[in-house]
């Protein structure tokens, strides 16, 4: 495993780094903030939160400079440099390696090796003291920069991000738009800037990427301003939320789990203020109505009514968030079993994704398809939709009616129909009625749906794909990555209308919160085969904790050669040696306790041996975890062959002492 790496931004004597000073913005006619206040300190890990199409990925363009303020400033402190991760950044393309794409964040390091390479050979020719003194400079230069190992440092990000040694070298180009983004974000990760910011990182990362992400996050030393809709990712990545609500930014000191406990205690301190406010306002206009007239009090009424027109009015408030009713329905029950897949196999070119794969989903299962990216699951997810061609055989069920909710969705709306003809499109059979008070549900309401996709936020978008699978009536769901691109209350939300669903589905989602609030049992694409726990996220996860221990347990174990026994702590199925076993050898005949007594000698040798693999294995780890091993391609390569080989090993070896133990079994019980 990868430890994740830490690249410290100089420091700065100013306590702020970048902010805004009573900024207005607006966007054509409508505000998107006003009068508003902000600053980011060295050390901020910010989460910047907002409904959907408050205008969050806005304000960030504000921040950069991309957008002028209408009134106010954006202040930033001199020498302040800024890392901004966003979606257009996709427009970028090259020919060159990913490699070579994110070693482009030292441009002064790869400026010095050509420049001491260029000195190098106009020495070779001269003796001159002046270019020896620019060559000592420069290399004492590139010393400073740790400009010898930059190409470690960046190999290590990249893999911390999921890419092999063998795609590092592969041309940018060739990858899709969530595998460039991962590029860019190493490169804004080993520029290490003083300010980073992230709009939706996670939205293109798989699991195990998303934890090195915030490995990394955890230890960076500059600020970090991340838009997430990650319940998960922002309760461990940020110590501070800023909130766009109605025009105004709204600062919580604590994560997004104190947010949301201090927000509701925020307005319920401010509906009391405003009720107790509202009882002093009745008395005193009981008071001046009552005395007003009577002239021995008309100068207390008076002085009364002066109190209340200088009274600083406190405003009624409650929560106001954008509810979409997602209310999934069931046209009709299907059979007992939905799909199963027999023998199923799955390869592009020379790369498996899966081989003789065997699985079934039954009426009722809510499964959640999870794992690295480059697995297969998309394609796992067509190939039970029908839509991607394989070998083997896959069984439809008895009256399903499916509905695939696809990434490539979003991208397959027609940008110039309106959502309303993009929902007549769908073929769901209802009437323009129907159709307007279904989106009406999504908050498209009145003139909103006769609104042009190409004007869509992302968000709105992904609220227009989820209601044209809404209105299909289907009992049974395919969702590939259904929350990206909705807020954290919109994927809460679904997930509340995924509970009630009577249907069954099977879903593909980064989201470790949405996965733990929708999924109850849990598939994982491992050695090209889809393996099933039957149980929750969490469930799966303690147990994946358990068996990781049993692992190293047995590891340690097995390793301690001195102590033998050791190794039989670790393998429960070891029996101990017992007299009522000793008895059970007599009853054998001559041939029998021949081959027992062979089969003994082989299970003894078989421990040495795995006891040594498993000291071979330790050994080679530790290789792979030295630093030096990765600047010489040939021995990091060899390195990891080894590994993978001794694991190869390991795993035949275990698997023959299996077989071993109960042959041996079957003999002492006869």
């Amino acid at each position: 495993m990868l430890r994740a790496i830490t690249f410290a931004p100089q420091k700065k004597k100013y306590t702020m780094l970048i902010g805004f000073q009573n900024v207005t913005f607006e966007f054509g006619a409508r505000v998107i903030v006003e009068d508003a206040t902000w600053h980011i300190h060295p050390g901020d890990r910010i989460g910047l939160i907002g409904y959907n199409g408050t205008g969050k990925s806005t304000l960030l363009k504000v921040l950069v400079g991309e957008y002028q303020p209408s009134r106010g400033s954006v202040e930033k402190g001199r020498g302040t440099t800024i890392g901004y991760l966003h979606q257009d950044l996709l427009s970028f393309d090259t020919n060159d390696t990913i490699l070579e794409v994110a070693m482009g964040a030292f441009e002064r390091v790869r400026q010095l090796e050509k420049e001491i390479e260029e000195l190098g050979k106009q020495l070779e020719e001269t003796s001159d003291e002046k270019l020896l003194i620019d060559y000592t400079d420069k290399l004492h230069e590139m010393d400073v920069l740790d400009g010898y190992n930059i190409q470690h440092k960046t190999e290590e990000v990249l893999h911390g991000l999921g890419f092999t040694n063998e795609e590092i070298l592969r041309p940018y180009k060739e990858f899709s738009g969530g595998w460039r983004m991962r590029v860019l974000l190493t490169k804004m990760i080993l520029q290490a800037p003083d300010v980073l910011l992230l709009d939706e990182p996670t939205n293109h990362l798989d699991l195990p990427s998303i934890e090195w992400l915030e490995k990394y996050l955890l230890h960076y030393k500059g600020s970090v301003v991340i838009v997430s809709h990650d319940k998960y990712f922002m309760n461990r990545m940020v110590n501070k939320i800023v909130e766009l609500y109605q025009q105004e930014l709204h600062i919580y000191s604590g994560n997004y789990e104190y947010y949301e406990v201090e927000k509701v205690q925020r307005v319920e301190i401010q509906q009391r203020a405003y009720e107790n406010q509202q009882d002093y306002i009745r008395q005193q206009e009981r008071f001046i109505e009552r005395f007003k007239a009577k002239a021995s009090k008309a100068a207390a009424a008076q002085s009364a009514m002066k109190r209340l027109d200088k009274i600083d009015r406190i405003e009624q408030v409650e929560i106001e968030r954008p509810n979409i009713k997602i209310n999934f329905l069931v046209d009709k029950q299907p059979g007992k079993i939905i799909t199963s897949l027999k023998g199923v196999s799955k390869r592009f070119g020379p790369k498996t994704i899966i081989e003789e794969a065997a699985a079934e989903i039954d009426r009722g299962d809510k499964i959640a398809l999870i794992g690295a990216n480059g697995k297969g699951k998309s394609t796992v997810l067509r190939i039970i939709a029908g839509v991607e061609s394989h070998e083997g055989e896959r069984t439809w069920g008895h009256n399903v009616d499916d509905s695939f909710y696809a990434q490539h969705q979003l991208e397959a709306l027609n940008l110039n129909n309106t959502i309303l003809d993009e929902m007549k499109e769908c073929g769901s059979g209802k009437t323009e009625l129907e159709l307007r008070s279904l989106l009406g549900c999504f908050l498209f309401s009145g003139d909103d749906s006769d609104k042009r996709i190409k004007v869509l936020s992302g968000g709105e978008k992904a609220r227009v794909a989820l209601a044209k699978v809404i209105a299909s009536k289907s009992n049974f769901l395919l969702l590939d990555e259904p929350t990206n691109h909705l807020d954290m209350h919109s994927v809460e939300l679904l997930a509340e209308a995924l509970n009630k669903y009577e249907g069954s589905y099977i879903l593909v989602s980064h989201d470790r919160y949405f996965i733990s609030k929708t999924a109850n049992k849990i598939w994982e694409i491992v050695d090209h085969e889809i393996k099933e726990f039957k149980g929750s996220y969490q469930e799966w996860i303690d147990w994946k904790e358990r068996m990781a221990k049993q692992a190293k347990d047995q590891a340690v174990a097995s390793s301690k050669q001195a102590v033998p026994e050791a190794v039989k702590e670790t393998k429960p199925v070891v029996p101990a040696p017992a007299a009522n076993k000793q008895q059970k050898n007599l009853n054998l005949d001559r041939d029998q306790k021949k081959e027992l007594q062979r089969l003994q000698k082989q299970f003894q040798n078989l421990e040495e041996q795995i006891a040594q693999l498993n000291n071979k294995k330790a050994a080679v780890e530790t290789e792979l975890a030295n630093p030096d091993n990765y600047k010489n391609q040939a021995k990091f390569s060899a390195v990891e062959a080894d590994h993978k080989a001794i694991k190869q090993q390991l795993a035949d070896a275990n698997k023959q002492y299996e077989t071993l133990f109960e042959k041996i079994m079957e003999l002492e019980n006869e």
